[in-house]
């Protein structure tokens, strides 16, 4: 069972998602430890209902970015987790931290990456008129939500949708992805080779698709 970590920042609804597939026993990972930057963060108490140790490394007793991200690496470290889920967690990481990673870092972004770096892709689907949207698992690199992806799931944008409506359908589709990133990480699956990802052991031209996948996930 491969130790995971998920570091979040807010409500930590695809932490709940990682953490509930994992105990369903054929996961092939355990969540040894959700750590959060803000105390208030409300992933914490859904962790603690499901039995999962938590810890809190708040960013704003930190004089600057270094040293929190020194604490929140040797939290990381004290939990013995091989791998990393970001989970909405909301502070650019350095090259450095993430160098300290490589490889065993991973995040989901609410857009198809390449398109939709950064925050508010809801609203900027809408406004550049695309007829499709979803969300993205990728390995962190330096390069803000550039890191290569190779899991994602579409949804279609409807007549009618504003952002609340598409991020509620968005995110039930990150519930089904993060999960099974793990597990193909865990399974040894998936890797990241330099640039590259590789599954099952051949070169990922463009992420899997979760429909592809699984034909009903996406409905």
């Amino acid at each position: 069972m491969l130790p995971v970590a998920v570091v979040i920042s807010g409500r930590g609804s695809n932490m709940e998602a990682i953490a509930r597939a994992a105990q369903l026993g054929d996961s092939r990972y355990r969540v040894v430890r959700v750590i959060a930057d803000r105390p208030e963060a409300g992933g914490l108490a859904r962790a603690a209902t499901l039995g999962v140790p938590t810890a809190v490394v708040p960013v704003k007793s930190f004089t600057d970015r270094a040293a929190f991200e020194e604490a929140l690496h040797a939290e990381i470290a004290a939990s013995g987790a091989e791998l990393v889920a970001l989970a909405g967690f909301m502070r650019i990481l350095s090259p450095r931290f993430v160098a300290r990673l490589e490889g065993r870092l991973l995040n989901i972004h609410p857009s198809l990456l390449p398109k939709l770096r950064g925050i508010h892709t809801h609203e900027r689907a809408l406004a550049a008129g695309e007829t499709e949207h979803g969300a993205s698992i990728h390995f962190v690199t330096p390069e803000l939500d550039g890191g290569p992806a190779f899991l994602q799931a579409s949804v279609p944008v409807l007549p009618g949708d504003d952002a609340e409506r598409l991020a509620e359908r968005v995110l039930a589709q990150e519930h089904r992805l993060y999960p099974l990133a793990l597990r193909w990480f865990a399974e040894g699956r998936v890797r990241l080779d330099g640039d590259t990802v590789r599954l099952d052991g051949r070169p990922l031209a463009q992420p899997a698709r979760l429909a592809e996948l699984e034909p009903d996930a996406a409905r």
